[in-house]
């Protein structure tokens, strides 16, 4: 048997699918899957080799997933009753289109689920919802080694390849943040 390059071979056990078949079915999270959508998230820091850089928990995505003012969406796929991928979104906005767009922050397929279309139909789904409310386009990053970027290119996404990721966090976000307080609504610094 060939094993998927990205697979821990830890996991080599869940690459095996649960007994039992069953239709596949993309729906939208709901509060009662958050146990399940923390689940995957674990499982994608895993894959992408942080397995200890997720500190979301619990309270966060029900906070921030199902509360009034929703910050992401999550749609969910089951292959009959047996979770299988997560794709976790947020809206964007483009200035030069001049209407929203769709970020995919997460995509998760379990092992035993890939290669059975779930990922397909997790960003069909996506791309569906996208189109409906009318918005430009569905972005996504994806780590340079990992073996999805061919699934992503057979989808039809293009690589922006003159664009690179920046992140501003922790201390250095603090700092900057301090720079502007300091400035304050209506002047130069001060000091």
């Amino acid at each position: 048997m060939t094993r998927d390059p990205g697979v821990d071979p830890k996991l080599a056990d869940d690459l095996h699918p649960p007994a039992g078949d069953g239709a596949l079915v993309v729906r939208d999270a709901t509060p009662a899957d958050v146990e399940q959508v923390l689940a995957f998230v674990h499982a994608l820091a895993r894959f992408e080799r942080e397995p200890e850089a997720v500190r979301a928990t619990r309270d966060d995505y029900l906070r921030d997933g199902f509360g009034p003012d929703p910050a992401f969406g999550a749609l969910l796929a089951f292959a009959g009753a047996h979770p299988a991928g997560l794709a976790l979104w947020f809206r964007t906005y483009s200035t030069w289109e001049g209407c929203p767009g769709l970020w995919l922050e997460d995509l998760w397929v379990e092992p035993w689920a890939r290669s059975r279309g779930v990922g397909r139909a997790l960003v069909a789904g996506l791309a569906a919802r996208a189109v409906a409310r009318g918005w430009a386009r569905l972005d996504l990053s994806v780590l340079e080694w990992n073996p999805a970027r061919d699934f992503y290119d057979r989808l039809g996404f293009r690589e922006l390849a003159a664009w690179r990721p920046y992140r501003l966090e922790g201390p250095r976000l603090r700092a900057l943040a301090d720079e502007a307080a300091r400035r304050g609504p209506d002047g130069p610094a001060s000091g």
